[in-house]
C-alpha cells in the first residue's frame, strides 16, 4: 500500500494502517464519528483490511469480539471521541476475562482542548482501568521520520500485547489535531523519499518472536517439571479431571490432549458443556457429562454413593464448570486441586486447597513418557480402576435416563432445544450459546456426540449484553453460524440487527421465548413474594410485550415460529449460506422449571 501524503494526519494514519496490516490486521470495526476520521478513511482504504462499519458503539465492540473469539487473531475497534469509547466498556471486560484479542483505537482531541469544555470530549485516559493488557496515548501525529518510526514501533508493541503472553485487548488512545478530513496540504513535503517499501520491513518477525519465547517459556521449562508431579498423580487412582469452559481456536489439539493425560491417568473427564470435549467424545472414553445429576440427590444412599465419589487429586482445566452441584460437592469434599492456566491465575472461587500451576495443556502432555500414549492420545495400557469404573457406569445410566425421557419429551420445553440441537446440527457448526439459562441448560442436557460442533459463550463476565452482536461476529466470514438465547438476552441487544446488512455469511437465530428471565425461578427470591404481590414479575423476571415476528420484519430477518420438535430439527439440519433467520420456540417458564426439576431428580436406582 503506498502511504497518504495529503496531510499530516492521514500521513499518520496510513502508517498505523500499513503497520498493522503488516502485523497481520485483517479487520476493522468502525463507528462514525469526526475525530475518528484519518483512522476510519486509513484502514477503510487499504486493501489488506476488511473495514466494517457499525453505528452502536456498544455492539460494534461485541461484533468484533465475536470475529476475534472465532479466529484467535486481533481485531481493531475504532471510535471517535467523548463517551464512544465507555460504550466498548462490557466488551472489553468480557474480552480480558475470555482472553481475546482486540486493538481498541479511540480517537481524542489534543491536550490543549481537553479540560476546558471542549465539546465531544472526556477523560480518555485509561479510560477501561485494569481491564485491557497494555494501554498508551499515541503522540499528537508530527509528520517526521523518527516520529513515524515510534508509531510504527508502538503499533508492533500493541499488537504482541493484545496476544502475548496471553490474549487480551490494548487500548491506544489517538489524538488528531484539525484537519481532520483528508485534505491536501504541504505538512509532509519530503517524506516520500524516506517512506519508502522498505520502511515496515524491521515489522517482519516481530509476533514470532515472541511467540516463541512465550512457548520456550511454557513448554521446555514446565514441561520437565511437570514430570514429578505427573509421576504422584499416576500413583493416585482416585483423580479427576474437571474441564471448564473452553473455547481454544485449535479444539481437536485441546481434545487430543485432555485425553491424552486422562488415558495415561486413567481418570474420568467431567466436562461442561461449553467444552469442545463434549462434541469429540470419540477421543475420550473416560467423559462424564452427567456428573451434575450423579451430586444432586438427597438421602442416606444418595448420600454414601455421592461420598464414594469424592477423589483425592483434582485437575482443574481453567475455570470451574458453570454446575453449582459440582461446585459444592467440591468445597465440602476439599480435594487437593490443580489449577491449570497459562498465566497461573487464581480461578478458584472456592477458596479450597487449591495450588495454580502456569502451565498450557499441551505443555503438560508433552511431559507424559515417550511411549505412553499413541498418536490418537489413547493409552497402551487402559487400567480401568474402580473409581472410573463407578464414574462410567453413573455415566451411562444417567445419560441413558435423560435422553430417554427428552426423546419421548412431546411438550415445550427449554432443556429440550439445545439437546436436539446437538443431535441435529450440521458438522463443525459454530454455536453461540446465551448467558442465564441457554448455558445452564446446555451444561445439564447436552450430550456428547462426534459431531465437533463449536460452542462459543462470552463467560468472562457472565452477562447477557452484546449476546447477538457477538453472534453475529463469529458468524461474519465463517461457516453458517447458530445462536441460543433467551429472549431477554436477545431484547437487551437488538442493535445488533444493525449490522446485519454487513454480514458475510449466514445467522440462525434460536430464540426461546419464555417472556422473562427464567433463571429467577431458580433463585431464593422466587418463593419469598407474596400472591398478591407483583415485584418479582416486575423487577427480575421482567418479561417484555414483543411481538418477534414484528420485530424481525422491521430488520429484514426471516421469521419462523416453532411449534413442534420435527419442525425445529427440520429447520437445523440443513443451515442457509447467506442470510439472518429466527425460530421462535415458546416456552412456559414454570412449566420449564418444574420439568426441569423432575429430569434433574432421577430414580434413585440409577445410582445404586
Amino acid at each position: 500500500m503506498t502511504f497518504d501524503f495529503r496531510n499530516t494526519n492521514t500521513l499518520w494514519a496510513s502508517v498505523l494502517a500499513a503497520t498493522l496490516a503488516r502485523l497481520g490486521l485483517e479487520a476493522a470495526v468502525i463507528s462514525p464519528g469526526s475525530r475518528s476520521a484519518p483512522l476510519t478513511v486509513a484502514l477503510a482504504r487499504h486493501p489488506a483490511i476488511e473495514a466494517v462499519p457499525v453505528l452502536d458503539e456498544r455492539s460494534a465492540a461485541f461484533f468484533a469480539l465475536g470475529i476475534a473469539r472465532r479466529t484467535g487473531r486481533p481485531v481493531a475497534l475504532v471510535c471517535t471521541s467523548g463517551t464512544a469509547g465507555a460504550n466498548y466498556y462490557p466488551a472489553v471486560i468480557e474480552a480480558k476475562e475470555s482472553r481475546i484479542p482486540l486493538l481498541v483505537l479511540t480517537a481524542d482531541r489534543p491536550p490543549e482542548l481537553r479540560d476546558c469544555a471542549s465539546g465531544q470530549t472526556i477523560d480518555q485516559q485509561r479510560l477501561f482501568g485494569a481491564f485491557t493488557n497494555w494501554y498508551a496515548e499515541l503522540a499528537v501525529p508530527v509528520a517526521t521520520a523518527d516520529m513515524l518510526r515510534y508509531l510504527r514501533q508502538t503499533m508492533g508493541q500493541a499488537w504482541r500485547r493484545s496476544l502475548y503472553p496471553v490474549a487480551g485487548p490494548v487500548h491506544l488512545n489517538c489524538p488528531f489535531r484539525d484537519p481532520l478530513a483528508p485534505i491536501a496540504d504541504d505538512s509532509v513535503v519530503g517524506l516520500k523519499e524516506v517512506l519508502d517499501g522498505r520502511f515496515l520491513e524491521s515489522l517482519d518477525g516481530v509476533v514470532a518472536p515472541a511467540a516463541a519465547i512465550a512457548l520456550e517459556k511454557l513448554r521446555p521449562t514446565t514441561a520437565l517439571d511437570a514430570a514429578p508431579l505427573l509421576g504422584i498423580w499416576q500413583r493416585c487412582d482416585r483423580g479427576l479431571i474437571v474441564a471448564g469452559p473452553a473455547q481454544p481456536v485449535d479444539r481437536l489439539a485441546y481434545c487430543k490432549a485432555v485425553a491424552a493425560l486422562a488415558s495415561y491417568l486413567g481418570w474420568p473427564v467431567l466436562a461442561e458443556g461449553l467444552s469442545p470435549l463434549r462434541n469429540a467424545a470419540a477421543l475420550n472414553p473416560y467423559l462424564v457429562s452427567t456428573y451434575d445429576l450423579a451430586l444432586g440427590q438427597s438421602g442416606e444412599e444418595s448420600a454414601a454413593v455421592t461420598a464414594a465419589l469424592v477423589p483425592d487429586h483434582v485437575i482443574q482445566l481453567g475455570p470451574l464448570p458453570t454446575s453449582k452441584r459440582l461446585r459444592e460437592w467440591l468445597k465440602t469434599a476439599q480435594p487437593r486441586r490443580w489449577v491449570l492456566d497459562p498465566l497461573g491465575a487464581n480461578l478458584d472461587p472456592l477458596h479450597g486447597p487449591a495450588t495454580s500451576w502456569p502451565i498450557d495443556l499441551e505443555a503438560l502432555v508433552l511431559a507424559i513418557p515417550s511411549g505412553q500414549t499413541n498418536h490418537d492420545g489413547l493409552s497402551e495400557l487402559d487400567q480401568r480402576t474402580p473409581y472410573l469404573k463407578q464414574w462410567l457406569t453413573l455415566e451411562r445410566r444417567l445419560r441413558q435416563h435423560l435422553d430417554t425421557a427428552l426423546e419421548g419429551l412431546e411438550d415445550s420445553f427449554e432443556g429440550k432445544v439445545p439437546w436436539l440441537l446437538a443431535r441435529c446440527l450440521p458438522p463443525e457448526t459454530p454455536l453461540m450459546i446465551g448467558n442465564s439459562m441457554p448455558i445452564r441448560d446446555v451444561e445439564w442436557f447436552w450430550p456428547p456426540g462426534d459431531r465437533g460442533l463449536h460452542p462459543y459463550c462470552n463467560r468472562g463476565a457472565n452477562g447477557i449484553d452484546g449476546t447477538l452482536s457477538t453472534a453475529v461476529g463469529i458468524a461474519h466470514g465463517g461457516p453458517p453460524t447458530v445462536l441460543l438465547t433467551g429472549d431477554l438476552a436477545l431484547l437487551h441487544d437488538t442493535n445488533g440487527w444493525l449490522s446485519l446488512p454487513h454480514l458475510r455469511g449466514h445467522l440462525t437465530v434460536v430464540v426461546i421465548n419464555n417472556r422473562g428471565g427464567g433463571i429467577f425461578e431458580r433463585l431464593p427470591i422466587a418463593t419469598v413474594s407474596a400472591p398478591d404481590e407483583t415485584w418479582f414479575e416486575d423487577f427480575f423476571t421482567t418479561p417484555q410485550a414483543v411481538d418477534f415476528n414484528h420485530l424481525c420484519a422491521a430488520y429484514g430477518v426471516n421469521y419462523e415460529r416453532v411449534t413442534t420438535w420435527g419442525q425445529l430439527e427440520a429447520s437445523l439440519r440443513c443451515l442457509p449460506e447467506r442470510g439472518v433467520r429466527l425460530l421462535e420456540v415458546r416456552c412456559d417458564r414454570k412449566q420449564s422449571h418444574a420439568l426441569r426439576q423432575q429430569l434433574l431428580t432421577p430414580p434413585k436406582n440409577l445410582l445404586s
